[in-house]
Order: C-alpha cells, then structure tokens, then sequence
C-alpha cells in the first residue's frame, strides 16, 4: 500500500524538457515593442528608399517576430503600391524598417 508522500509524488509537475521554461523566460523578457518614427526620421528613410535599386546590396534594420533584426541581403524588388522590399531572403514593408544602409559589401 502507498504511503500518502508517494502517492502525492506522482501529481508533482514533471521537468520532461530541463531548461525549457528558462528559455521560454528569455524571449519573453527580449520582446521589443515596435518604434514610432519621428516624421524627420521618416522622410530621411523614404529619401533612402528612393534611391535603393533593384541589385543593390543593402543592410536593413527590421522589426520582425518582436524583436528589430539587421539583415544584410540584395534587393530583389521594391513595390511602392504595397510598400515593401523583396530581398533574396525575406520580405520587409516599410512599416517595420528602423534603418537602411545602401551598398554593403556582402560577407561571403
């Protein structure tokens, strides 16, 4: 017959995946909530996204998935009806663009 203390034990949480909820912590703690832009600081990135062309090679400042990210990628397309630039890797309106860097070496 089980003692009261073991039957007990067997409805105490179980850890099956040992530092999940830390990391889970993490992110939640990371979250950034997303920047309203000045109008200044608007116009000079509507002057930057101007002047970007199709094949240039542009680092871009984004927010994405709550956090900014920096991407260093070539322009693909650039929809003005839609306001966003298609990059060899991801897709990013202009919305969720910080900052853009025009003509970056591209690490290989």
């Amino acid at each position: 017959m089980q003692s009261e203390v073991d039957r007990a034990s067997q409805f105490l949480p179980f850890d099956a995946l040992k530092g999940f909820k830390e990391a889970i912590l993490l992110i939640e703690n990371k979250e950034e909530n997303k920047k309203i832009l000045f109008d200044d600081f608007n116009d000079i990135l509507n002057l930057k996204l101007k002047k970007i062309k199709k094949g240039d090679i542009i680092k871009i400042k984004s927010f994405y998935n709550l956090e900014y990210i920096e991407t260093v990628s070539e322009v693909k397309e650039i929809n003005y009806s839609f306001k966003y630039l298609l990059l060899s890797n991801s897709k990013i309106y202009f919305d969720d663009i910080l900052d853009i860097t025009i003509d970056v070496p591209l690490a290989r």
